[in-house]
């Protein structure tokens, strides 16, 4: 059945920024992710929605073989990364464009949000988060049991870990705690639990969409983000997706968002009209079948910018 554009979509200016990064990940492949979102329907779907859709290329990004074989080399690198993305997204905000960031694993956010961030502290705001993903990307340097960087960017964004990368933003913190909000976490660390606790972030898991329903978690979720702040920054890791529905992703949990409760999260979202930019992370091709994964990252990217059934 053919999708029709909601007359409440809003055109505006999106600026997608590609970053082919997988040194946050031990899993190769999720730097792959752009390439697949751009051979998406994407473009297509956000113009159709009259969106102006500037594509400004990728950030660059090392290649591991070229970095040299010491402690911190891959820290250091995608410290820099997200120190050029953070210029990028600040610089689209600013402008009053959208920034939709295509990831590429999720340590990117580190400097994505970064920017959103200093945009808004520039104009004596602060800012927003909503964070979809299985996972709460919260550990740091110290209490990681894996090392991988793509599980610390929600630390170093609350000014924790490594203070290269948590001082990114001209806000310090970036993000505070009681304006960040998990949806669908389903596997943490233990050290990732305590901190929930200790800094009283909001954390929706599974159990609650499973008990409460999406549209009450959802409703909960906006009214955190964008109580005493001037916009929200939605990072999505496909993994909050059930692979199921999204097999091609970097990190798949079973027990994930089914196909219509993901596009509702969406929906609802562009529904509270404070939607600054927005992160699509983890899409790894090399474990998709036909870009299937990419074509839905793709629909559920429509749904946040305006797509609705009627």
């Amino acid at each position: 059945m053919p999708t029709v554009t909601s007359p409440a979509a809003s055109a505006r200016a999106v600026e997608i920024i590609g970053v082919p990064l997988d040194l946050g990940a031990s899993r190769r492949g999720v730097d792959m992710g752009p390439s697949a979102m751009r051979l998406s329907s994407l473009v297509r779907q956000l113009e159709r929605l009259g969106c102006a859709v500037r594509d400004t290329g990728n950030v660059p990004v090392p290649d591991r073989a070229a970095l040299p074989a010491v402690p911190g080399a891959f820290l250091q690198a995608i410290t820099a990364v997200c120190a050029d993305l953070a210029r990028r997204t600040a610089a689209a905000v600013h402008a009053g464009i959208t920034p939709l960031v295509l990831g590429g694993d999720h340590s990117l956010a580190a400097g994505s949000v970064a920017g959103t961030a200093t945009a808004l502290h520039e104009r004596g705001q602060r800012l927003g988060l909503i964070w979809l993903d299985a996972h709460a990307d919260l550990n740091t340097p110290d209490t990681s049991l894996s090392g991988n960087v793509h599980g610390m960017p929600v630390a170093h964004l609350l000014g924790l870990g490594d203070p290269r990368l948590a001082s990114l933003s001209h806000a310090t913190p970036a993000v505070r705690p009681e304006h960040l909000v998990y949806v669908g976490l389903r596997d943490l660390d233990d050290a990732e639990k305590a901190c929930i606790r200790q800094l009283g972030i909001r954390a929706f898991t599974m159990r609650d969409i499973d008990e409460r329903g999406l549209r009450a978690v959802m409703d909960d979720a906006v009214t955190i983000a964008t109580t005493g702040t001037g916009g929200v920054h939605l990072s999505c890791d496909a993994d909050w997706v059930d692979p199921q529905e999204a097999p091609g992703v970097g990190t798949p949990v079973r027990g994930g968002a089914t196909l219509r409760e993901a596009h509702l999260a969406m929906e609802i979202i562009h529904d509270a009209g404070a939607l600054l930019a927005m992160d699509l992370v983890e899409i790894n091709p090399i474990l998709d079948a036909g870009n299937a994964t990419a074509e839905l990252a793709a629909e559920l990217i429509a749904s946040a910018f305006g797509r609705h059934i009627l």
